[in-house]
């Protein structure tokens, strides 16, 4: 009778946990939900009435960013947002992709888990880091061979190397998710290595390393400090890989502190932009998530 009360006494401690627990998350995720629902909230009706009143085509159709003068076209720093990230993009996937696939399937012995920990270290190193490394040693090697050293290129390269440890450690969790048994069947039969990483491993992890690769580019489109130092920050059409730019988030970062009046309700309009450009991504990889979960069931 005595065991049977503390037992009860227990189940009943850890169903006041569990609650308490889950409590609290949910409480957490409604608050990060309401977070990021006031802040588009909050830029939609900074940008609203400028756009009213302006018109959207003047932000694809002036002939220059001079808000002073009502001239408010992004388009340039567009393309140079999506230039540069799209382009550490395909610098860093096929990188990451490979040192996952050599850490899952070839990385053996003691030191197995070390360049995964290496990775994952490398993945909280501040953003202005990589910044200052890419102009202490990015820039410098540039100028050998472009008359600027400050260019789109310089801006891809460092970006890559920001966002390929988001990109690998991603890409490693998905090819770790490969059932066992299909790995140790494919082995029984004497499917050598390679075969069975091509026709079984990345097929089979193929939904993951994409959704790697968009919270890559996420991460790049909304960077600041690495291509504000990096870019050259001029606003023009990129007609080479060595042409300084200016992308979103650096004309905000730059321009924010004195500007007034349409000049700052431009900026807002720039925030939104990044805002809309990242939510397609975001929608792109979810549709093609659940398009490959029904497909699977």
């Amino acid at each position: 009778m005595h065991t049977r009360s503390n037992n009860d006494k227990a189940i009943y401690r850890k169903t006041i946990t569990d609650r308490i627990f889950w409590s609290v998350i949910a409480v957490g995720a409604v608050i990060a939900s309401l977070i990021m629902v006031l802040i588009v909230i909050f830029l939609v009706v900074e940008s609203y009435d400028f756009i009213d009143r302006v018109g959207v085509l003047h932000f694809v159709t002036d002939d220059g960013w001079w808000p002073l003068d009502q001239l408010y076209n992004l388009t340039p720093m567009l393309v140079a947002s999506l230039g540069v990230s799209f382009g550490a993009l395909a610098i860093a996937s096929p990188l990451a992709i490979i040192f996952s696939v050599y850490c899952v399937f070839y990385n053996k012995g003691w030191w197995q888990g070390f360049f995964e920990r290496i990775v994952d270290v490398t993945a909280a190193i501040p953003t202005v880091i990589y910044g200052f490394w890419g102009l202490m040693v990015v820039v410098p090697i540039m100028n050998k061979f472009t008359s600027h050293g400050v260019n789109l290129f310089s801006g891809m390269l460092v970006l890559a190397m920001m966002i390929f440890p988001t990109i690998a450690m991603l890409t490693t969790s998905a090819l770790k998710s490969v059932p066992f048994n299909q790995i140790q069947g494919a082995t029984a039969l004497g499917v050598r290595r390679s075969s069975l990483i091509k026709k079984i491993a990345l097929p089979h992890a193929k939904p993951g390393i994409v959704m790697a690769m968009i919270l890559g580019i996420t991460r790049a489109i909304g960077e600041t400090m690495v291509v504000l130092m990096l870019c050259g920050n001029v606003v023009q059409f990129p007609s080479s890989l060595f042409d300084p730019t200016r992308t979103l988030t650096a004309n905000i970062a730059l321009e924010m502190p004195y500007a007034m009046g349409d000049h700052r309700s431009s900026l807002f309009v720039t925030g939104l932009m990044v805002l809309i450009v990242v939510s397609i991504l975001v929608i792109i990889s979810e549709v093609y998530a659940n398009r490959k979960r029904t497909m699977n069931h």
